[in-house]
């Protein structure tokens, strides 16, 4: 399956953002998908995750509450609708699929990724 994210932008504190991660090639709607960051000089980090059906999901700390990770499988597209955003979030966005996983949040438990999407809160 392949990738693509986007609807990264540049946002002022307290905004919000959607982004988006369409994929085509295989059954989109058999993979559970992640999405991850890094910000710059940081080491990539988990933001969010969900199944293959929606049906479960699976936040970090620093976005839960704040953040909200849904699919739509008919369009072959998962997004990240993010609210609240703050200067610290900052960083690339990537979006992430596969096959054999419900929900996870290690970066290598994903086989499949997107490239990333930059995402730039001003204060």
């Amino acid at each position: 399956v392949q990738l693509q994210a986007s609807g990264g932008g540049l946002v002022q504190a307290g905004g919000s953002l959607r982004l988006s991660c369409a994929a085509s090639g295989r059954t989109f709607s058999s993979y559970a998908v992640g999405w991850f960051r890094q910000a710059p000089g940081k080491e990539r980090e988990f933001v969010a995750a969900i199944s293959w059906s929606g049906g479960n999901s699976y936040y970090s700390d620093s976005v839960k509450g704040r953040c909200t990770v849904s699919r739509d499988n008919a369009k072959n597209t998962a997004y990240l609708q993010m609210n609240s955003l703050k200067p610290e979030d900052t960083a690339v966005y990537y979006c992430a699929a596969d096959f054999a996983l419900v929900v996870g949040s290690r970066g290598d438990e994903y086989v499949y990724w997107g490239q990333g999407t930059l995402v730039t809160v001003s204060s």
